[in-house]
């Protein structure tokens, strides 16, 4: 029995990302009985986290013994998940599975103190769940910098007005108190807190174009600047202190525009949506965000020759970035988000080139460039950092 329950974790994992669909996948996976795997099964299901199919069917001209199939509990308990970005935030339930249930999207200036807008984040979030009624057992905030651990600090919110070291995860933290966001036990449900794209790297490596990865890189522009992920062996490398792989502050033009981080012609300034915007001559309008604008310019004028130059000369610039990363950190797998996941269906061949030309391994070896495929990954992210806590010990955390 103390075997079941030490593997009721992984079994959890498993079924969440959809690896063991399967009674039979999940026996295998675990490497325990067909016994065992039943009642693991059926303590999960118990547990109001996943659904066991009834009655079991086999596949059309299959032999042998049908199994029961396993999926996540469609009313199942939720994770509250909160991104903060330079045009405003959104709030969503999030089940598991990576199922967004609900979302609340807000437009607003970013003000330089960032408890306003976190809590207004958490406020949209609490509504959602009151309006729900769902259990909520954990909160994940996406925001876009760096964020120190162990404290939660972010570090270079380059993109935002707010001071450097805000303290975000306490006041995460403490917004989740006063809206009364609370678990199973009443108390509090803690929150976690990281940097956006590292969360949009792991949602992907769990839910989508990454996955199977062991050695994931993501590469996504936000409505602002450019950033970076890396996922290895299914774990975010972040670094000794959470501060590892800021791509977008890669010299990709030494002669290029001054960069916030102090340097100039870094990726951050060079191939996010505002450099493709003037690059292609239009001036940005204050109606929708810049990533919105420079998808919707990509999207309905690419034939223009000044934005399909705008875009070349983007997409060079990337190319030479990514190189530089293929050559350091050797990844079987490169996604790119935002404005990049854009440029590269807009001409995959080119970007593909660029770094096959410029980078070893490359030249050795195609490394396989795809598009980012979740909408919302950074907030899927922030509810999987949400979610951790379950996938570790299910029963302590819905004790």
């Amino acid at each position: 029995m103390e075997r079941g329950r030490g593997a009721l974790g992984p079994a959890l994992e498993l079924v969440h990302t959809g690896r063991a669909p399967t009674r039979a996948v999940l026996t295998a996976e675990l490497g325990v009985t067909r016994a065992t795997a039943g009642a693991v099964a059926a303590e999960l299901e118990a547990l109001g986290l996943i659904r066991v199919d009834a009655r079991p069917t086999a596949p059309a001209g299959s032999q042998g013994r049908p199994s029961h199939r396993l999926s996540v509990a469609p009313d199942g308990p939720v994770v509250l998940a909160a991104q903060i970005h330079a045009d405003g935030y959104r709030a969503a339930l999030v089940g598991l599975g990576g199922r967004v249930v609900a979302t609340a999207p807000g437009c607003m200036t970013v003000p330089a103190d960032p408890s306003h807008i976190i809590d207004a984040v958490v406020g949209a979030g609490a509504g959602l769940l009151r309006s729900s009624g769902r259990r909520c057992l954990g909160a994940g905030l996406a925001v876009p910098s760096a964020i120190a651990e162990p404290d939660g600090t972010a570090l270079n919110p380059l993109h935002l007005s707010w001071p450097a070291g805000a303290p975000v995860h306490e006041l995460f933290t403490e917004a989740l108190a006063k809206c009364g966001v609370t678990g199973p036990t009443g108390a509090p449900v803690p929150g976690v807190t990281g940097n956006d794209v590292n969360l949009a790297a792991l949602a992907e490596h769990r839910h989508g174009a990454g996955r199977g990865a062991r050695h994931l890189l993501c590469v996504a522009t936000g409505h602002r600047g450019v950033g970076g992920a890396l996922v290895l062996d299914g774990r975010l490398h972040s670094g000794s202190s959470g501060l590892a792989l800021e791509v977008g502050h890669l010299t990709v033009n030494p002669a290029g525009v001054p960069c916030h981080c102090g340097s100039r012609g870094c990726l951050d300034v060079e191939t996010d949506p505002l450099a493709f915007l003037t690059a292609a001559g239009r001036t940005p309008g204050p109606e929708v965000s810049l990533l919105q604008q420079s998808r919707d310019l990509l999207r309905t004028e690419y034939a223009d020759p000044s934005v399909r130059a705008a875009a070349e000369l983007i997409v060079d610039r990337l190319g030479l970035g990514l190189a530089g990363l293929v050559n350091i950190l050797n990844p079987d797998r490169i996604l790119l988000g935002g404005l990049h996941r854009e440029l590269l269906e807009a001409d995959p061949e080119r970007l593909r080139a660029v770094v096959a030309d410029r980078s070893l391994w490359g030249r050795s070896g195609s490394v396989p460039i795809l598009a980012c495929t979740l909408d919302f990954n950074s907030l899927i992210g922030a509810a999987e950092a949400a979610w951790q806590p379950v996938l570790d010990d299910p029963l302590a955390a819905l004790a």
